[in-house]
């Protein structure tokens, strides 16, 4: 791989503040390098925030990048409890916006900066020959109004998915009418027990997803008290079984078995309307309510509004005029794709990889973090820690670095599914009690961390 070091007077873009993206914005303030930060979020770390009531299942001394730790380390920060266990908003407090508002970083970072395209600058991507010389171009909308173009030296894009949720729609593009029913449409885990409480309260509610972020969000709506608890439909696109439900008591990571057995149980009380099978075709709404339609013609009852927790994707549409290798399936870059595709990856260990694996044709483009897994599931926060140490090194020319493996994981990844499950997320049946794997936690756009002992992901928050 021939790596270009031109233009090293320019920054480096990086696209996102949440966890990765100031990581690897340490790193590069760690060599020196001028780099400047675009969140597209009023605050950092916006995404988390959206779902900031949920739980990691992971304690602290997993959550933290040790080039971070040894910044703040030179502040007054208080490193949190390494065996305390942060809801998302924990997260944000007490690490993501002291990193950001460390000075060696602040300057650099601006909120409210939407990259709209990246290219290559004064040619588009059809122009070969010197390409590789050229700088990047960013095409960013700033929170004023304004447009600006910013060249960079290279570009590290850790700006995840969760902005780009899966649809309603089985197929994988909205189903009918989906568009129309925005306003009684909720992508992700609502906090029904915070700030959308009133939406949910008595509400004719469906969920639709059969993952760990449906189970999060089905047992806290059952945990409404009993004058609000809503009427709750659990949509499930496969057949209901114990798959779904994970290893339970077998499970070595107690805390993912123990959401799994609540779930079970929750469906087995009757406290739920169960629909197997149903596979979303069509929405229609009329003045006071939403009825989804299968592919077979069956319909729901009236619904107030529905839950949707299908996963999330990638966008790729910054990406329209940069040359990038990607997955057909995964979405991922096709080094690193057959590492994660949880149609191809047995439970085991999910190797730690670099800029080898992150690199596209045009050199210096960088996925990473979530966007780096495409639509494959069980993202490792340490892991987008590895992976900016090591583009960060590849950027800074040291190529030994870049290439040593800085990490050891223990066995954690996906586990084959039945394809009729493919959504299903239950990625350890019981007949694999010793496996060790992550859950659906791209479906909530939240990180999926290094495991102790019962502990992995995400579950709902304790209260």
């Amino acid at each position: 791989m021939q790596l270009h070091h031109t233009h090293s007077d320019l920054p480096v873009a990086v696209i996102g503040a949440g966890p990765v993206g100031l990581a690897a914005a340490s790193r590069l303030a760690d060599d020196g390098i001028p780099f400047i930060v675009f969140e597209a979020g009023p605050e950092v770390g916006a995404s988390i925030r959206r779902w900031g009531h949920v739980r990691l299942f992971s304690p602290w001394r997993y959550l933290i990048d040790e080039s971070a730790r040894a910044r703040l380390g030179d502040t007054a920060w208080e490193s949190p409890d390494p065996d305390g266990i942060p809801v998302g908003t924990e997260l944000v407090r007490a690490y993501v916006e002291p990193l950001a508002a460390h000075p060696e970083l602040a300057p650099y970072i601006e909120l409210g900066s939407r990259v709209r395209a990246i290219s290559r600058a004064g040619v588009d991507k059809l122009t070969g020959g010197e390409r590789g010389d050229r700088p990047f171009a960013v095409h960013v909308d700033r929170s004023d109004g304004g447009r600006a173009v910013v060249t960079a030296r290279a570009v590290i894009d850790a700006s995840g998915t969760y902005e780009s949720p899966n649809p309603l729609g089985t197929s994988g593009v909205p189903a009918a009418g989906e568009a129309e029913a925005a306003s009684r449409l909720f992508y992700g885990i609502p906090d029904v027990r915070g700030a959308d409480r009133a939406r949910f309260a008595g509400a004719r509610v469906g969920v639709v997803g059969s993952g760990h972020s449906a189970f999060n969000a089905l047992l806290d709506l059952a945990d409404l008290p009993e004058a609000e608890r809503p009427h709750v439909s659990w949509f499930v696109r496969s057949r209901l079984d114990r798959r779904i439900f994970g290893g339970e008591g077998d499970d070595a990571l107690t805390e993912r078995g123990a959401l799994g057995r609540k779930m079970r149980l929750l469906a087995e009380s009757g406290a739920l309307t169960v629909r197997e099978s149903f596979r979303t075709a069509s929405v229609e709404t009329s003045d006071d309510s939403i009825v989804l339609r299968a592919d077979d013609g069956t319909v729901s009852t009236p619904l107030d509004v529905v839950v949707v927790v299908t996963g999330f994707r990638p966008d790729l549409s910054i990406t329209r005029e940069v040359r990038v290798a990607l997955d057909p399936a995964v979405e991922a870059p096709v080094a690193l794709a057959p590492l994660i595709d949880p149609n191809l990856h047995s439970c085991g260990t999910v190797p730690p990889h670099g800029f080898r694996e992150l690199s596209h044709p045009d050199d210096g483009y960088y996925t990473v973090g979530m966007k780096s897994y495409g639509r494959a599931p069980t993202f490792l926060l340490m892991t987008g820690y590895e992976q900016v140490r090591s583009v960060v090194k590849a950027i800074a020319g040291d190529l030994e670095a870049a290439a040593r493996v800085e990490l050891v994981l223990p066995e954690t990844g996906v586990c084959n599914t039945d394809p009729a499950i493919s959504d299903a997320g239950a990625c350890c049946a019981p007949a694999e009690p010793a496996s060790t794997c992550c859950d659906d936690d791209a479906e909530t756009g939240a990180y999926c961390a290094v495991p102790a002992p019962g502990s992995i992901g995400l579950t709902r928050a304790r209260r």
